[in-house]
């Protein structure tokens, strides 16, 4: 299937999607309400608006610096994954999306990076637990909220992962576990963004990667992974013909390719690869 992911409600149901994913929560702090046609999406620990509000809520590092998107590999400002009240607020906005459309999907989910929280709370949190390891109460506090989460979601529950499907990155990075997290979603999604998508080497070996890190097979013709995975492109500006070719390496590996933030561009590739394989004619030698 093709999905669209947008902030505008009325693209939710174009042609020629099958699905639409709408932004309910982004990672500025922007806020709609969620709608009943849609794939609602949460952005949880990511939000420029909460941190500037209240910078208590920011995770810091041993050094007691915070994780803003003043800093240098931070596209946004993140908030700590154990404050109390924040994670309540965002149970509650996952019930309202669940109590309009079955399906939830869950963005931003997890600790900024490695080193990340060392507020006293965490380390409170971590010392009073059974934990030896900080990075496995890191983990623990991340697939309980995910188990939380998804237990209020009537659908399927899909979560968005980093593109990194090196054994133990996203781990040890954002606090991933995802055999445990497999337990509690029913699919995962990797966004793969490129300004062009002129090449796509590196595209297929991402996709790959995921492929046999969820429990799937190399060979694209052997057995799926155990917990589907979408892949997730960015359509803004991207020409048609590059954005097909993306498209057909994702789709080799993933169950869905999805189409970041431009519906017209990407409904525009799609129709274009659609006519492109009822046109062809195969040329046989005499």
């Amino acid at each position: 299937m093709y999905g669209v992911v947008t902030r505008n409600a009325d693209e939710v149901d174009m042609d020629p999607f099958d699905l639409g994913c709408y932004e309910v929560k982004d990672v500025t702090g922007r806020a709609a309400a969620p709608l009943g046609n849609a794939v609602n999406m949460v952005s949880c620990f990511g939000d420029n608006a909460a941190a500037s509000e209240n910078p208590e809520l920011v995770p810091v590092d041993e050094r007691g610096e915070p994780a803003t998107r003043d800093r240098d590999y931070f596209d946004w400002a993140y908030v700590c994954p154990t404050h109390p009240e924040y994670r309540e607020g965002l149970l509650e906005i996952v019930s309202d999306c669940a109590a309009e459309s079955d399906d939830v999907r869950l963005d931003d989910v997890g600790f900024p990076r490695e080193g990340f929280c060392r507020c006293d709370r965490c380390e409170r949190l971590f010392a009073a637990s059974d934990h030896e390891e900080w990075a496995d109460w890191r983990a623990a506090v991340i697939t309980d909220f995910v188990a939380e989460a998804a237990a209020r979601v009537p659908g399927r529950t899909l979560l968005t992962l980093y593109p990194d499907p090196y054994p133990d990155h996203l781990y040890e990075r954002a606090g991933l576990d995802l055999d445990a997290l497999a337990a509690h979603v029913d699919e995962f999604v990797v966004p793969v963004y490129d300004l062009h998508y002129a090449t796509t080497y590196w595209l297929e070996s991402i996709a790959r990667g995921f492929r046999s890190r969820l429990g799937g097979d190399y060979d694209v013709h052997g057995a799926p992974p155990e917990t589907p995975f979408s892949i997730e492109l960015y359509a803004v500006d991207v020409e048609v013909d590059d954005l097909i070719h993306a498209t057909e390496v994702a789709e080799t590996y993933a169950k869905d390719v999805l189409f970041g933030y431009d519906a017209n561009n990407a409904a525009a590739a799609l129709r274009r690869k659609a006519a492109d394989a009822r046109e062809g004619v195969e040329h046989r030698p005499e």
